[in-house]
């Protein structure tokens, strides 16, 4: 019994979930690596400015105001073409492809968190964006330097079965769902200029996110 419900899941491409090819460790009698784990609460607004000038980007210095030792890991820059909720949001045409760059970032060397991020070719030509190396202050603060600073984000948080490449990267311990943020960012004009796909192991993450009177 305790693999048929295991077996019946799927990730969100439809995929069979990873969890399904690890239900014999939720037997009894199965060896099970438990490793305990520290929840940190994030408030996903304070990542959202771009880097001030010379210094890291927002996600590692708001880490590292709160005592983590955090640091990124850059996976691959490619031409693709995107996910279709992410060509949706940027308002592309079926075929049409864009800059994409994915990474993994860490807290004391544990993966935590898969990124993707998604640029205009047109924005992204000629800059750093489309070499093979980190960008200083990450992508936000060099947009910002081209005159393309972000003016507003949008943010849709969504809880999902981690596909493979999501439930390897982030080296999830059991039958956990990731936290999925779509986020939007709009520069001048209301024009997309990222497009962010993150998946956050969910066993370490808390969201926080605070409203003032009148907030929409």
């Amino acid at each position: 019994m305790c693999g048929a419900r295991a077996g019946s899941l799927t990730d969100e491409s439809g995929r069979p979930s990873p969890l399904a090819h690890r239900r014999e460790a939720h037997c009894p009698g199965a060896a099970v690596t438990v490793r305990e784990h520290r929840q940190r609460t994030v408030q996903p607004a304070s990542h959202a400015a771009p880097a001030e000038p010379g210094q890291a980007c927002r996600w590692i210095t708001e880490s590292e105001r709160r005592g983590v030792r955090a640091s990124s890991r850059l996976l691959e820059v490619a031409q693709v073409e995107p996910p279709a909720d992410v060509a949706a949001a940027m308002k592309l045409s079926k075929g049409d492809v864009c800059l994409m760059r994915s990474q993994i970032l860490l807290f004391d060397e544990e993966p935590v968190e898969l990124v993707k991020s998604y640029h205009p070719l047109d924005l992204a030509r000629g800059t750093a964006m489309m070499e093979r190396r980190k960008v200083r202050g990450g992508t936000p603060r060099l947009l910002a330097d081209m005159g393309h600073p972000p003016r507003r984000c949008v943010d849709h948080v969504s809880a999902r079965v981690p596909t493979q490449e999501q439930y390897a990267a982030l080296r999830m311990p059991s039958d956990l769902p990731v936290l999925r943020t779509l986020r939007v960012v709009y520069g001048d004009g209301e024009r997309p200029i990222e497009v962010t796909v993150t998946a956050k192991a969910g066993h370490l993450y808390e969201l926080r996110y605070d409203f003032s009177e009148g907030d929409g």
